[in-house]
């Protein structure tokens, strides 16, 4: 088979309507994670590595109290978010007094706290087996957003549904979140990322925005959570890996540090890569062409932070600002 052949059969993908659905889907989840990552780390200056843990926080909240009480979908979506804020609260309280690397490594301990609970609490989270049965009400809500489709001539295709809800609230959220940290509750966790000790001189109480600043990205975690849960229809603590987090990071830094529309286009381009990469063929056996992926996604990456430091959407007069600090 010639290059060009070859190369024909890997773009394949391209024209496939589910392969865009797919990565829609998973862009807008690992997006709405990353908006709290950024709220932390771009607009407040906290390093927060426990956004994977406050997910599952959320996401087992709605699961368990559908399954397990009979609750309310969304009553039960309410509470999950009430959940991950108010555990945000609890690993905040003691450790946002901490040193930066300190507090990054206790929010890093609660996440794998939380896992490890999960996964070995069987008779309230299914443990490995997983917790299943809450999406019914969803599967309602899919049926009218087909039909609502077919009013407009589009035919109904798996997980659409869930594409459009995701984007709708992604975007939203982005826009939300924008605006937020413009106000000036905002203007003050970006003077805490500045210089803490001139916002507290100004009579700022910096340890009080912190942790509202922690509690909303727990809030937006769990609303991720929310989307894979539906996604995957079956909840396991192999769902809340800490890389979760580590992904999160990557599209803060593609999209720039301080964008929230970057953090938009961040996670569609990680996604797109990640998800393109699977149509590699190659005379390579399976585990090395899954290796291979990483290295390619990698490499690019790479190539962005070198020739575009500040990401996609970033200022580079931030980014010199933050580096002379």
């Amino acid at each position: 088979m010639t290059a060009a052949a070859l190369l024909g059969v890997t773009l394949e993908f391209l024209a496939n309507g589910d392969f865009w659905i797919n990565v829609g889907v998973l862009a807008t989840t690992y997006g709405v994670f990353a908006l709290g990552i950024q709220l932390n780390i771009g607009t407040t200056g906290i390093f927060n590595f426990g956004q994977a843990g406050f997910m599952a926080v959320g996401s087992y909240t709605m699961g368990i109290l559908i399954v397990k009480s009979g609750a309310s979908f969304w009553l039960a979506m309410l509470a999950g978010l009430g959940t991950a804020a108010a555990a945000a609260i609890l690993v905040g309280l003691p450790s946002l007094r901490l040193r930066a690397d300190y507090f990054a490594i206790s929010t890093l301990a609660f996440s794998e706290i939380v896992r490890y609970v999960a996964d070995n609490w069987d008779g309230l989270t299914g443990g490995n087996l997983g917790l299943f049965g809450y999406t019914d009400a969803w599967n309602d809500l899919s049926a009218r957003v087909d039909g609502w489709l077919g009013h407009l001539g589009i035919a109904p295709r798996f997980l659409l549904p869930l594409l459009v809800v995701n984007l709708v609230v992604f975007l939203v959220l982005a826009a939300f979140v924008a605006l937020l940290v413009r106000s000036p509750w905002g203007r003050v966790l970006n003077a805490i990322r500045e210089d803490e000790d001139a916002a507290r001189a100004l009579g700022k109480n910096t340890f009080a925005y912190k942790l509202q600043s922690l509690s909303i990205a727990a809030a937006l975690a769990a609303i991720a959570g929310y989307m894979l849960a539906i996604n995957i229809s079956i909840l396991s603590p192999a769902n809340f890996d800490p890389v979760l987090t580590a992904y999160g990071y990557v599209i803060v830094i593609l999209g720039g540090l301080g964008s929230y529309f970057g953090v938009v286009l961040g996670s569609f381009f990680l996604i797109f890569l990640l998800e393109a990469t699977r149509y590699l063929e190659l005379p390579l056996s399976d585990a090395r062409v899954a290796s291979l992926r990483f290295v390619i996604v990698g490499l690019v990456l790479m190539a962005l932070v070198v020739f575009r430091p500040q990401g996609l959407l970033g200022k580079r007069e931030e980014l010199m600002l933050r580096a002379h600090r």
